[in-house]
Parts: C-alpha cells; sequence; structure tokens
C-alpha cells in the first residue's frame, strides 16, 4: 500500500476516492513535466553559453587600453 503526504499529512492511496486519484494523477503528470521543462531549460542555458563563448573568438579583439602617463611632479 503506499501512501501520499500533502500539508504534512500521510493518505493511503488505495483510500483515496477516484476523483482524489484522478486529480493526483493529473498532479504527477504535471510535476514530470516540470522536470522535463527545467531540463529543457538547462540544456538550452548551457546551449547559449557556448554560442555566447563561439561569437566572442569570432569578435575582432578590443585594443587594450593605453596606460595612463604618470605626470605628476615631484615636489621637492
Amino acid at each position: 500500500m503506499s501512501t501520499i503526504t500533502i500539508d504534512d499529512v500521510a493518505y493511503a492511496e488505495d483510500a483515496l476516492s477516484d476523483e482524489a486519484k484522478t486529480e493526483l494523477g493529473s498532479m504527477q503528470v504535471c510535476d514530470q513535466r516540470i522536470a522535463t521543462l527545467q531540463t529543457d531549460l538547462a540544456i538550452s542555458q548551457t546551449a547559449r553559453n557556448a554560442y555566447a563563448n563561439a561569437l566572442k573568438d569570432l569578435l575582432p579583439k578590443a585594443a587594450a587600453p593605453k596606460a595612463k602617463a604618470k605626470a605628476k611632479a615631484k615636489k621637492d
């Protein structure tokens, strides 16, 4: 016998009404879909980072900033 816990209350799954079992099943499908979407998002973020890095390699290199001359006169 399996149990489910909702709001810290355990319920025997076989004691649930048919309507409650249907809602539980729908909720489980949603949980699976959310997990799939989270995986898809992680894959997409990883791919985007790879594209961004590839783009950086293709961009012209920026000139190095010129060092500012130290024009301070020594005080004696």
